[in-house]
């Protein structure tokens, strides 16, 4: 808050996930194979996901640099969990491969030493699909898989050239079923993705960057996703997704129209001292109770800032707020145009920086319902940053007194 002075302010952020929402997640990443050179960010990219889902409230079942039976055991307890979820999401970096256009992820002891080894020694990626489609809603999933990759190279001279084994992925056929499916690959069918020269992959950078960005779809994380990895990779590698989903995914869902709470248990005590006070109707008051949480009160009563003007506040009449940002505006005025502040502290610009009227739906008559909690509680001025900043609401306090005229 600025210019208050006070420790004793903080944001409770109400986020709209479902209580009974399930979300389960697989996470898997190979590094060090056996019989081919090591990745270096898979791995990495892999721990970092599973971080980041749990945040985002996924029960999460991860292994890193796991055998074919170790990866079978994982998909094997994911399977059991998953089933009923609200949303089942895979997400895996390494190597993977296509053969006549079925995919495979390809476990830290494989060596495909010909085209029959794919059953005993990789995992298809229709199998984990197969598990993740009984009885879920949403199903979202994640492969950074389509590196450059010496095993597909050498089953296809095992074969003679007649294998068409290749280092890209196949496009992966969506099945009907519940609200949808979202198959992102980090590039385009056929296409080789780069593992990169930092701690992550191009793809997964990207994708913790913009998956549960607050109010975000998951289909338009994916389009930010897709513009960070062309322009990392100078236009060499474009992700890709197949998606078939009938209502929009948001993963880090933020209200933006919730109540702002006074953090600190003391000003809450005051706070609601006062209004216990006033509700007592009738009721005695022992000289001297409460006298330190009155003085308390009085002391916040003078940190509200005061309006340049008296003058009386009207809705469509500009007003002399004392802030140059806003002076000579009226109410009528500031609710069109955007906000001055993140409501939320951290929040995306790209959430925030739109129309106030967009985000709040405010009408005049929603705006004067506000404001009256301004006259009830004066010092509800005080509990947060507004997004067109404290003098504001001091104003909607003032309109709310003139009977929201």
């Amino acid at each position: 808050m600025r210019g208050l002075g006070l420790a004793v302010l903080a944001l409770v952020l109400t986020v709209t996930v479902a209580n009974a929402e399930r979300r389960i997640a697989l996470v898997l990443g190979n590094s060090h194979y056996q019989n081919a050179p090591v990745l270096p960010n898979p791995v990495s990219d892999a721990q970092a996901m599973s971080d980041r889902l749990e945040k985002l409230n996924f029960e999460v079942i991860s292994g890193f640099d796991l055998t074919k039976a170790q990866t079978q055991e994982k998909i094997g307890q994911f399977a059991k969990q998953v089933r009923g979820a609200d949303i089942a999401l895979f997400f895996y970096a390494g190597h993977g491969l296509q053969v006549s256009g079925n995919n495979y992820l390809l476990p830290v002891d494989a060596a495909l030493e010909d085209e029959t080894s794919l059953d005993f020694e990789a995992v298809q990626v229709d199998f984990i699909l197969r598990q993740m489609s009984r009885e879920t809603s949403i199903r979202l999933v994640f492969l950074d898989a389509c590196r450059d990759n010496p095993l597909a190279d050498a089953l296809a001279k095992e074969s003679g050239g007649i294998s068409t084994a290749s280092s890209g992925l196949a496009e992966i056929q969506i099945e009907n079923g519940g609200a949808g499916t979202l198959v992102a690959f980090a590039a385009g069918p056929n296409q080789v993705a780069y593992d990169g020269s930092g701690e992550h992959s191009p793809f997964t950078t990207a994708l913790l960057a913009h998956i549960g960005q607050a109010n975000v779809s998951i289909t338009e994380a994916m389009n930010r996703v897709t513009s960070d990895v062309f322009k990392a990779t100078a236009g060499r590698q474009r992700p890709w997704a197949n998606v078939s989903l009938t209502t929009d995914v948001v993963l880090h869902k933020v209200n933006l129209n919730a109540p702002l709470i006074v953090g600190d248990s003391d000003a809450a005590s005051i706070e609601g001292n006062s209004q216990a006070r006033s509700n007592a109707a009738g009721a005695a008051t022992p000289p001297g109770s409460d006298a330190g949480a009155q003085a308390a009160l009085d002391q916040l009563r003078q940190k509200i800032p005061k309006l340049e003007s008296d003058a009386p506040v009207l809705f469509d009449i500009p007003i002399d707020f004392g802030d140059p940002a806003i002076d000579g505006k009226s109410i009528a005025q500031l609710i069109q145009g955007k906000p001055r502040f993140s409501p939320v502290e951290g929040l995306d610009k790209s959430v925030w920086d739109n129309h106030c009227s967009g985000c709040h739906q405010w009408t005049e008559e929603r705006l004067c319902d506000q404001a009256q909690n301004y006259v009830t509680s004066d010092i509800s001025v005080l509990r947060l940053e507004h997004p067109l900043g404290t003098r504001f609401k001091v104003a909607l306090g003032k309109w709310a007194k003139n009977g929201c005229k």
